[in-house]
């Protein structure tokens, strides 16, 4: 007892396993601050930091260029059109309209339909047309579309590929100071030919379609953007070329009247 007063700190003295203990945890919050980046990064290292990749960078694809990127759906001034057919006759070598499809000049719907033909159909075409016999079950009338068609696009603008077909299905016509035909246009032409649209679809917008079974959507969209791209350029060379004709109506001279001589009496 009186060696225990003598030597106090003999008494305080700590458990070797707390003392092992408290060493741990000394040790533990000593790494864990020096596993802060912004304590041990050095700022004179020569790599320096190094840029966080951010999750978007990785495998990012350019936008689809046939997705509207406007929600809006009036009627614009400017009608994209695309039609499908089907077989009649006999054979079914003869076409009629199967479904038509019209969007504005931003790719949104304004009118899509399957039409029921005139006459019987013998081959849907399905491989192209992508048209059932279950889609012609409740479609609309030939002359019903027909006749909403004609009031949609009078006035405006039409865009689209090779027309001179649809219009042939519609049994409808069109001034032509408004239309605007992917295939006829100068700068989509080569060798004074027309192309196909998927073929100028994946050069122009860098988009493949019309793999297998033909959407007119898409198709309606695509002409749509081949236009839209070459817009300026393309009215120009319209107005231009009114403007020629108008010229060369003016400088053409006026055809005199030859009057008849009669021979001088002997």
């Amino acid at each position: 007892m009186v060696d225990q007063l003598k030597n106090p700190k003999k008494q305080f003295q700590l458990n070797p396993n707390w003392a092992q203990l408290r060493e741990q945890l000394s040790s533990n919050g000593f790494q864990k601050q020096r596993s802060n980046p912004s304590e041990t990064e050095n700022p004179n290292s020569i790599l320096g930091k190094r840029k966080s990749r951010s999750s978007d960078d990785s495998g990012d694809a350019p936008p689809n260029p046939l997705i509207p990127t406007s929600s809006d759906s009036s009627v614009t001034d400017v009608i994209g059109m695309d039609c499908e057919m089907v077989g009649v006759s006999s054979v079914g070598n003869r076409s009629a309209l199967g479904r038509v499809t019209l969007v504005n000049q931003w790719g949104n719907v304004i009118y899509d339909e399957y039409v029921r033909p005139v006459e019987r159909v013998v081959d849907f075409r399905t491989k192209i047309s992508g048209i059932r016999p279950q889609h012609l079950k409740k479609a609309k009338d030939f002359r019903v579309v027909q006749k909403e068609v004609a009031e949609l696009i009078k006035g405006r603008i039409l865009v689209g590929h090779a027309l001179r077909n649809d219009f042939k299905a519609l049994l409808l016509g069109h001034q032509k100071q408004d239309i605007r035909d992917t295939s006829e246009y100068k700068h989509f032409l080569r060798e004074g030919r027309s192309r196909a649209l998927r073929n100028l679809a994946t050069e122009v917008l860098g988009v493949e379609i019309q793999n297998g079974e033909h959407c007119p959507i898409e198709d309606a969209r695509a002409a749509m953007m081949l236009y839209l791209k070459h817009r300026k350029e393309w009215e120009k060379s319209i107005k231009d070329f009114a403007r020629l004709k108008e010229k060369q109506k003016k400088r053409k001279p006026k055809k005199k009247k030859r009057s008849l001589r009669r021979p001088a009496s002997e």
